[in-house]
């Protein structure tokens, strides 16, 4: 498929706002801003040495403010002296296990942090296009697939609920103060950079790598959009755009997959047949809990209303993916 092509012009010296720099698709989004020639500013919680935006030296090239999103006062301070025009909400935590385990943090950073971020924006007249980052988690469970934009947004668990209220959250302010918000819902993101290993595509890697077998903490049938982090950059780069340019796009949510759905079981097979490891039988433990056995997106609101196409097939986005890990664990042998 053919690829998008980001305006140039239309990102070179404006000041843009990343949260969630240093997670996967933060990093590949400031690298993107970056060769793209924005005035990038990155509000970072906690320094993450491993993360792609610290490893391809995109941070030591951008402005970087340390603090929370949930702090309101350093959102104000970093949208006025630093001019914001743009502004990439992506900052969450992001493990359903995680959230499992600890709701209030979760809760905390993504609904918290969202409500502050918008509010902050809401009172600066320099800010034009926010892009907050929900997620196909924030439908919950539907009996009806693929979701597409007008299902409801059902999150029961956890993890769930923090984006089902981010993003409802984003609508609110779009309907009742008139910002310049529009909400990005992804599929399962993967690619170079991603360094948690319980999840299935940098796990498996790392063990066909290592020659140990995969570990599927599920039971292996569960289907989900698989969508690489690089397309998923190029995707709210685009969104922006054309929010900026077409302010009546505020409030509207878009799903962005290359819709290719795929068992855990297939993807792991994937990977292991492009590494040439299929003499490793992955590990089934069937002990994933609070999780959804179907997710997949319908993108076609965005492909006819924005004019986007992924660039990457699975194979393709899984080929450049397994060439970033070769690299990165070549240099963390043991």
């Amino acid at each position: 498929m053919a690829g998008l092509v980001v305006n140039d012009a239309h990102w070179l010296d404006r000041p843009v706002l990343v949260t969630g720099a240093t997670g996967l698709l933060g990093s590949w989004l400031v690298k993107r801003l970056d060769a793209s020639g924005a005035d990038i500013v990155c509000l970072v919680r906690d320094w993450v040495p491993q993360s792609e935006a610290v490893r391809s030296g995109a941070l030591e090239r951008v402005k970087v403010v340390r603090g929370d999103v949930c702090e309101a006062k350093i959102v104000e301070r970093t949208l006025a002296e630093y001019e914001i025009d743009t502004v990439f909400h992506l900052a969450a935590q992001t493990i359903v296990g995680v959230a499992n385990r600890s709701p209030l943090s979760t809760f905390e950073t993504n609904i918290r942090g969202t409500w502050t971020m918008l509010d902050a924006c809401r009172r600066s007249p320099l800010v034009h296009a926010i892009v907050v980052a929900s997620s196909d988690k924030a439908y919950g469970a539907h009996d009806v697939l693929p979701y597409a934009e007008d299902a409801p947004l059902i999150g029961r668990h956890p993890y769930d609920v923090s984006k089902s209220c981010t993003d409802l959250i984003a609508q609110a302010f779009a309907a009742t103060y008139g910002a310049p918000v529009a909400i990005t819902r992804c599929g399962n993101f993967y690619g170079g950079g991603d360094l948690n290993w319980n999840r299935i595509v940098p796990g498996t890697i790392r063990s066909a790598i290592r020659g140990t077998r995969p570990i599927i903490r599920s039971d292996g049938e569960s289907v989900r959009d698989y969508f690489y982090v690089e397309d998923g950059a190029a995707a709210n780069m685009h969104l922006a755009e054309r929010l900026r340019k077409q302010p009546e796009l505020a409030g509207e949510a878009f799903n962005f997959s290359n819709a290719a759905q795929v068992t855990v079981k297939e993807i792991v097979a994937l990977i292991l047949e492009q590494l040439e490891r299929t003499d490793l039988e992955p590990e089934i433990q069937n002990n994933a809990p609070n999780e959804i056995q179907a997710q997949y997106l319908d993108p076609s609101k965005a492909m006819r209303v924005l004019g986007w196409r992924p660039e990457f097939d699975l194979t393709q986005g899984l080929a450049r993916t397994i060439e970033w890990y070769r690299a990165f664990l070549g240099e963390h042998v043991g």
